[in-house]
């Protein structure tokens, strides 16, 4: 049976620690129970609940008390030692070992204790086995320790009394807060209590980030202001439970700005002023306290502005807060960005260069453009096209180098160039702007690809722009730039931003974009039939024909795994209209052009084993390299994706990612650039086998359920 939960009754099982209690059921313990088989007596009962501590513990803090019916005293059932590992002390009227009122310190009357440290700000499962005889400690499944204990005798001549034990939370000490927690009057429950119904979790996903800088300090310089100059910054919020895995639930999530020091709620700076955080919903503006979001397949995706500068505010530093719109507050339940300094940008006083004209287009260039051949990981087009090679044998001038989030350079030389390819670790906060405070770009110019002039090339400060430009206003320049000029002309600004950004990823991208953007007006046109909505079932049979038909791919084409992975991309449900259809298709087409590429062709289509898992997430891709939740497979397992994250025209859109357990036994992720030169260009899949770091396959089983999902090695 479950223990009803105290009053004020947590929503949707949560207490707060305080408000924890929980009779337990002494008579149980004492032969009553069901399927005791295991307890070393006739019965037993288990108690079992979620614990997240959300601040730091005082040494020898008690969690939970036990304490008898009519007495005042309150002793240790659970409690944290000085090194904040867990002890389990035995039971009032049940045992002889259990603590009394002169114990203290409780660290050295007879316990059960953990092996490993309690962490903080996270979910903690805590399964409580006890019997006459022997008490058991399970912690996130797994039995931890347990005791062989003496049994009192039963007092039959005060018989009700002698079973009215009751368990309370801690009210002073430990800042903490439970869920799910009953008492189950049988044992060999707590593994079923686990996997059942784990509690959630707010966070924000950094990998997503868009529109954001990075000083030197770490702090993220938003620019923002004056509506002619603020731009748009992306953050994306994740809802998953204590395993890692998205929760699909009827929850809204609401944004707003606050001071980084305090949590303090930035307020208007007078009453006809802008709110200070706004949010932009279908291409229109709100209040972003105003406009809360739904989770979707456990995300949702803030496009921001922020109308307050740092300036005005004594220079103080903000956080973007995100949480549920939850009566009460949870700390599980909130998240909070790295501190931000909100800055603007004026026009420049020096005039801008004179314009360049950029080498045209060859004519390998425009055939692979229109024909959907690949091009190298430099943006050149294949030295040896016509044997369909898949890389660039001409070595980049530069090897980009990213190394915990900050992003440099080097000059490769021709031996490095030897190398068979280079693993690449992307940064969690990479905007694709590498500019300082000191920059400076008129934020209120109308900027748009189809407004440029009669004059042949792109003017400087057009490129500039689009180097510091975030991927949402990348995309809406290209979609104009696209449709109206030539592939030689469009090939031209591709070498432009390339040679000054630094970065040959983003010259591939804006490449790709005619044919994109052409490829997906057609596709919808064809899904849609001219109607602003369409059902999902009746456009996934003409999704799956373009994947397979841009792939070159004859005989895999997208499981019912994959499309669901589309369809948390899309942000869609039951049906999708032009902008649902549009995410979907940024992401999809450079992952299909990637594919058309031989060499990645061939290993797409290898099966046995599969050497590309299909379109999978991040969490998917960490939970087949674990043998258990703590444990991680042997160090080298790797497994190949592609990154959901990232979508045309972010540099990395259609990149493979290998995501492997290191050395240091420790799951990474790293973007695989394939630079090469002809005399190493063997099968791909020896290549990777040769990086010192991946040294076997792994492989994801893909069940009905995530829980499902399994790994094992090749």
């Amino acid at each position: 049976m479950a223990a009803p939960p105290a009053e004020p009754c947590g929503m949707d099982g949560y207490l707060a620690l305080r408000d924890v209690r929980v009779d337990l059921d002494l008579g149980a313990a004492r032969g009553g129970g069901e399927g005791g088989s295991s307890g070393g007596g006739g019965g037993g009962f288990t108690v079992c609940f979620w614990l997240y501590l959300s601040g730091p513990a005082r040494p020898s803090s008690v969690i939970l008390h036990q304490i008898t019916a009519g007495g005042d005293n309150k002793l240790p059932f659970l409690a944290l030692s000085e090194g904040n590992r867990l002890l389990l002390f035995p039971l009032l009227r049940l045992h002889k070992e259990a603590p009394g009122a002169s114990s203290c310190p409780w660290a050295d009357t007879t316990n059960i204790s953990a092996v490993n440290e309690c962490p903080l700000e996270k979910w903690v499962h805590i399964g409580c086995e006890v019997t006459e005889n022997v008490m058991r400690l399970h912690i996130d499944g797994d039995l931890v320790a347990e005791a062989n204990l003496c049994s009192l005798p039963s007092e039959p001549a005060n018989q009700d009394d002698a079973y009215q034990i009751c368990v309370v939370g801690n009210s002073d000490k430990v800042e903490g807060y439970v869920y799910n927690i009953q008492m189950l009057s049988m044992l060999g429950t707590v593994h079923k209590h686990y996997t059942e119904n784990p509690p959630s979790k707010l966070s924000i996903d950094y990998s997503c980030c868009d529109g954001i800088e990075v000083g030197d300090d770490g702090i993220w310089c938003i620019v923002g202001g004056k509506a002619s100059c603020r731009r748009n910054f992306i953050m994306e919020v994740v809802l998953t439970n204590a395993f890692g895995e998205p929760v699909n639930k009827d929850t809204q999530i609401v944004a707003s700005l606050v001071y980084a020091d305090n949590g303090a709620v930035v307020e208007k700076s007078r009453d006809d002023a802008e709110p200070p955080l706004l949010i932009a919903v279908e291409g229109l503006e709100y209040p972003a306290k105003s406009r809360p979001l739904p989770i979707l397949r456990g995300r949702v995706l803030f496009k921001l502005k922020i109308s307050q500068l740092s300036s005005k505010c004594d220079n103080k530093l903000f956080r973007i807060y995100f949480s549920t719109l939850h009566v009460q507050k949870y700390p599980f339940l909130e998240a909070s960005s790295k501190p931000v300094r909100c800055i603007s940008r004026g026009r420049p006083n020096r005039p801008m260069g004179p314009r360049k004209r950029t080498s045209s287009a060859t004519v390998g260039e425009i055939q692979s453009v229109n024909n959907h051949q690949g091009f190298g990981r430099d943006g050149k087009v294949n030295a040896c096209s016509q044997s369909h090679d898949l890389v660039c044998l001409h070595p980049p001038k530069f090897l980009k180098v990213e190394v915990d989030g900050i992003e440099t350079h080097k000059m490769a030389t021709q031996s490095e160039q030897d190398r068979k390819m280079v693993l690449e670790t992307p940064s969690v906060t990479r905007t694709d702007s590498t500019t300082s405070d000191s920059d400076s770009i008129d934020g209120g110019s109308s900027w748009s690809g189809s407004d440029r002039d009669e004059v042949e090339t792109f003017s400087d400060a057009m490129v500039f722009r689009y180097c510091l430009e975030g991927t949402c206003e990348r995309s809406t320049f290209l979609q104009g730039a696209a449709s109206s000029i030539n592939v030689d002309d469009l090939i031209a600004l591709a070498n432009q931003v390339s040679l000054y950004s630094g970065c040959s990823h983003h010259r591939y991208q804006i490449i790709i974009s005619k044919q994109l953007l052409e490829e997906g007006a057609y596709t919808w046109s064809i899904i849609s039939k001219n109607k602003e909505r369409a059902l999902w079932s009746s456009a996934v049979p003409e999704i799956v024909a373009k994947f397979m038909d841009i792939s070159h791919s004859a005989n895999r084409g997208l499981s019912e795994q994959d499309l669901e992975v589309l369809r948390g991309i899309a942000g869609c449900g039951d049906d999708l209209g032009r902008d649902e259809f549009d995410r979907l298709w940024y992401w999809l087409y450079p992952v299909a052009a990637s594919l058309s590429k031989d060499k990645i062709n061939n290993l797409w289509a290898r099966t046995e084993p599969v050497w590309i898992e299909g379109l999978i997430t991040k969490e998917e891709a960490e939970n087949a390299l674990r043998s258990s939740r703590e444990l991680l497979r042997k160090p080298g397992t790797f497994i190949l994706r592609f990154p959901t994250t990232r979508s045309w025209p972010h540099p990395d859109a259609g990149s493979l990612v290998v995501t492997y357990v290191g050395s240091d036994n420790s799951i990474h992720h790293r973007l695989l650039s394939l630079d090469f030169s002809a005399a190493r260009a063997g099968s791909l899949q020896d290549l990777l086998l040769q990086e010192p770091e991946l040294l076997q396959l792994g492989r994801v089983d893909r069940l009905p359920t995530a829980m499902g999902n399994k790994s094992s090695v090749l």
